[in-house]
């Protein structure tokens, strides 16, 4: 059987926006996902992970309240009831998504999995789809690594992790990077006794060094992190996994012990599994599907938007592609990408959020001003007592344009929102300069890094 259609989606979470835009304009349009509809964010990622991190930042602010002079103490956690919780919200989620799907008018939807045969063609459930517009998105999947013995264990990924029911004893997390900190939060914040291992010289490697730092300072203190440390060989014993590790600087060895292990390892894109090798669309070395900054790949008509594309892994950033690719295959106008503005959090604890460029990303391109500011410098960070947390901000030297913003302590999320606010504003600093702002509250911390500006100071 054969279809013909004007647009084909493939993939139904960031690529829900590319398919109302297609129905609203009265195109037909087909939508194809093996499921779970709604893509990772909602069902195995984002969504499910941070309503995991917050019991768990309850957990660890009642340990820290004795700095206020509270004397408190946790006498249970109900480990079942927190996952329980979390899989019934996806769950409810789920049955949202399937009834605004049968209520859109003009879509096709097919759920199955879809393979390419050839360049404006798909195969699913033996009914060939084509059309002249095809928007991939079909997302990403855990990344496992070469480890010599890791298929003898049944290691936990991070989709695999949401369903279980009793809390492990003990865990060894490999990777560092956003999920792997965020989960060695969790798991450490309901008891389990973990162990971070991260390959790179430092946690989030993507961050700000002194952000990275002072993560791991804090996250040392309730639970052992290792950093600059390649595994290379995963042993099944009796009754627990030991991890054979290397210290990537000395050479030397020696054995990690856990009763269970969770790979955080990156993400691999699912431009395989649609067996786009079929076409004549072009792949990198990794396997992400390249585009153009108009969402287009080497094919006309043909686009590639979220984790299939491996530019940016977070579901704002594809919403935004999406919106993008939709905007330049239905329109004559054509729209570049603009991701000098692309925010990203961190939900470990301490938290971080970051918005624009890093320091040394800034630097190579211009003459930078660098104006940092603690929390402690703000009345809200003063009466929270907290010590530690700073946010960071980077501006162009001659036009005073923001070029970054980093934040690393409490509600980092909201506190960078009003710089993000600023940047896709304009940019100046007479936005944050300008505006009014309570006192006391904590987004007094972006007023205070702004005033701090100096000339950059190279390490």
């Amino acid at each position: 059987m054969e279809k013909k259609y004007d647009v084909v989606i493939i993939g139904s979470g960031s690529g829900m926006f590319v398919a109302y835009e297609s129905v609203f304009r009265g195109l037909s349009t087909a939508l194809v996902d093996k499921g779970p509809l709604g893509g990772t964010c909602p069902n195995l990622g984002c969504i499910p992970s941070k309503m995991l991190m917050l019991p768990a930042d309850r957990v660890v602010e009642i340990e820290e309240a004795g700095k206020l002079g509270l004397e408190a103490q946790i006498t249970h956690i109900d480990f079942p009831f927190i996952m329980e919780r979390m899989r019934r919200s996806v769950e409810e989620a789920q049955q949202q998504l399937r009834k605004s799907f049968s209520a859109l008018r003009g879509l096709d939807f097919y759920e199955g999995e879809g393979r390419f045969i050839r360049d404006y063609e798909l195969e699913v459930g033996g009914t060939r789809l084509k059309a002249d517009k095809f928007f991939i998105a079909a997302g990403s999947r855990p990344s496992v690594p070469q480890i010599s013995g890791l298929d003898t264990v049944n290691y936990l990924s991070t989709e695999t992790l949401l369903e279980l029911t009793s809390r492990p004893r003990s865990m060894a997390i490999i990777g560092g990077g956003y999920i792997g900190v965020e989960y060695a939060h969790f798991f450490a914040a309901m008891g389990t006794q973990v162990t971070l291992i991260e390959a790179a010289e430092r946690l989030v490697p993507g961050e700000e060094p002194e952000v990275a730092a002072l993560l791991k300072h804090a996250l040392r203190k309730r639970m052992q992190v290792l950093t600059d440390i390649e595994t290379e060989q995963v042993v099944r014993g009796t009754r627990d996994i030991r991890l054979l590790v290397r210290e990537r600087r000395s050479g030397a060895r020696f054995a990690v012990t856990a009763d269970t292990v969770m790979l955080a390892t990156g993400r691999s894109s699912n431009a395989d599994l649609l067996r786009v090798d079929k076409t004549s669309v072009h792949t990198d070395q990794r396997g992400f599907v390249a585009v153009n900054d108009y969402m287009e790949t080497n094919r006309p008509g043909i686009y590639a938007v979220g984790d299939v594309n491996g530019r940016y892994m977070f579901r704002h950033i594809a919403n935004m592609e999406a919106t993008v690719a939709a905007h330049n295959a239905f329109t004559d106008r054509r729209e570049a990408m603009d991701y000098t503005i692309a925010p990203h959090a961190v939900y470990s604890y301490p938290q971080i959020a970051a918005v624009g460029l890093t320091s040394a990303e800034a630097r190579k391109d211009h003459d930078i001003l660098v104006g940092t500011a603690r929390y402690m410098e703000t009345a809200t960070g003063e009466a929270m007592m907290e010590t530690d947390g700073f946010a960071k901000a980077i501006v162009d030297r001659d036009t005073r344009r923001i070029l970054g913003f980093h934040v690393i302590g409490p509600h980092a999320p909201l506190v960078v929102q009003e710089v993000i606010n600023a940047m896709s504003s304009g940019g100046h600093i007479a936005e944050i300069e300008k505006s009014p702002h309570i006192h006391p509250a904590l987004p007094e911390l972006v007023q205070a890094a702004f005033r701090n500006l100096t000339p950059d100071q190279v390490n």
